[in-house]
């Protein structure tokens, strides 16, 4: 029976087969599927129209699932994205999870209902983030630490916020450096905020997301007729900027020709259009961004050395969640507070174990996979008390790698044995099963991850 509430699809995968058959279980449900057959054409798809929720494969000619998912969530961070993928290893589904992706299921479907629930689920933050302003990616504007938006105390986040409050009065271009997830963009949007030009427009361009052929019309604009398509003239982002701040995201990834179109903007003040002939004149502060080490990129021949000079005027480096473990909780207690109160379950709480648990998490994901982590607990935690038995699942898990023959392989299972058993016994309450255990919480929060241990 076709479901009540209707969705808007979009299913990218390189077999038709498969489709096809996503195609009719969907269709059966009254949803409304547009098909891919690339990442390409996926996101050409975004561009065109706003789906509630993609379905994305992995493994496809040309770009990887993987990466064209960061992609998709770049361009459309208020969309959840699926990975509907026969590489089904707890290894891609980490990485996924790392990207944003809301979830993992394994192909061929032979469950609908559950995809159809998941589905639904992935709906329902979907519209969440577009009815509550919560957008997706690390760190997004809304959170709010005064007039930076900055949250955490630890002395890495004083010295950055000390920093940006020196930087952005000036006119300096900026280069922000750091990892994947880690705030670059909320960097960004606070040196706006704080410059001369908070009144102007804060324009923003992810060098990584658009297609190498169209990131210069994108970026410089293009007269109409300059190409196939251009049924009429547009502005480059240089030009909507005017009077404002360019964020140029992962500059690393900007095309060499690109470069020097850029380099040329910056030393005259002035752009040209596609298919142009006049120049116009622009005052644009850039603010650029990279987790690229964009020095040895120069060495390498990838960026332009005058171009990494001009733009390397005022560096900023954004630290590593890892390296700011203080903020850790705080940073989670808020995310909890913001989407479980936009989901109506305003009373949810992390309690001392989970708390401690993603303390002593490694991060590799940054702010990022921690707020994706919240927001999944919001959805899918069984209760308003979420503990760390609930989250491990969603961390990356070391697997012990043994020889199950060996004595090392018997100790291990051994005391995988023994974890289980306790955590079982203890309703999977970790401070009892450390106690009874006879060792701290933190080792077993360690051991859990090491051996991929969790609530079945």
């Amino acid at each position: 029976m076709p479901s009540a509430d209707r969705f808007s699809l979009l299913v990218v995968d390189d077999d038709a087969a498969i489709r096809r058959q996503l195609h009719a279980v969907l269709e059966d449900e009254g949803h409304r599927v547009t098909e891919a057959a690339s990442a390409a054409e996926g996101f050409e798809a975004l561009g065109r129209e706003r789906f509630d929720a993609v379905l994305l494969d992995l493994r496809m000619p040309g770009e990887h699932g993987l990466d064209a998912l960061i992609r998709f969530r770049e361009h459309s961070p208020d969309t959840a994205v699926l990975i509907v993928s026969g590489e089904g290893t707890v290894e891609n589904a980490i990485k996924a999870g790392q990207r944003g992706a809301f979830d993992f299921i394994e192909k061929p479907i032979r469950d609908p209902e559950r995809l159809l629930d998941t589905i639904a689920q992935a709906v329902r933050v979907t519209r969440l983030r577009r009815s509550d302003g919560i957008a997706a990616g690390a760190g997004a504007p809304e959170i709010d630490d005064g007039d930076l938006g900055i949250v955490g105390r630890s002395a890495p986040v004083e010295k950055l916020r000390e920093q940006v409050r020196r930087i952005a009065p000036s006119s300096g271009r900026v280069l922000v450096t750091g990892e994947n997830g880690a705030g670059k963009e909320l960097v960004a949007h606070a040196i706006h905020r704080l410059s001369k030009r908070a009144n102007g427009p804060f324009v923003k361009l992810n060098c990584a997301a658009i297609p190498r052929d169209l990131l210069e019309s994108e970026l410089f604009g293009y007269e109409k007729g300059a190409f196939t398509g251009a049924v009429q003239s547009k502005k480059g982002r240089l030009e909507q900027a005017d009077g404002g701040t360019l964020f140029l995201d992962e500059i690393g990834d900007l095309a060499i020709e690109a470069q020097a179109k850029l380099l040329r903007a910056i030393e005259t003040g002035e752009i040209e259009r596609v298919g142009g002939t006049r120049s116009a004149q622009l005052d644009v502060r850039l603010v650029a961004a990279t987790n690229k080490d964009l020095a040895e990129e120069v060495k390498a021949g990838e960026f332009r050395e005058d171009l990494y000079f001009r733009l390397n005027v005022l560096p900023i480096v954004v630290p590593p969640l890892r390296e700011r473990r203080g903020d850790i909780g705080r940073l989670a207690i808020h995310f909890l507070a913001a989407f479980s109160a936009a989901e109506a379950r305003a009373n949810m709480q992390l309690t001392p174990d989970a708390i401690e648990l993603l303390e002593d998490y490694h991060w590799p994901g940054n702010v990022r996979e921690l707020r994706n982590l919240m927001e999944r607990a919001v959805v899918l935690a069984p209760s308003e008390a979420v503990d760390a038995a609930d989250l491990l699942p969603w961390l990356e898990a070391r697997p012990e790698d043994t020889d199950d023959s060996g004595l090392k392989g018997k100790i291990a299972r051994s005391e995988v044995d023994s974890i289980r058993r306790a955590l079982e016994s203890a309703d999977w309450n970790v401070t009892q099963a450390a106690a009874s255990l006879g060792i701290d919480r933190t080792n077993l929060h360690r051991k859990m991850r090491k051996y991929g241990i969790a609530r079945r």
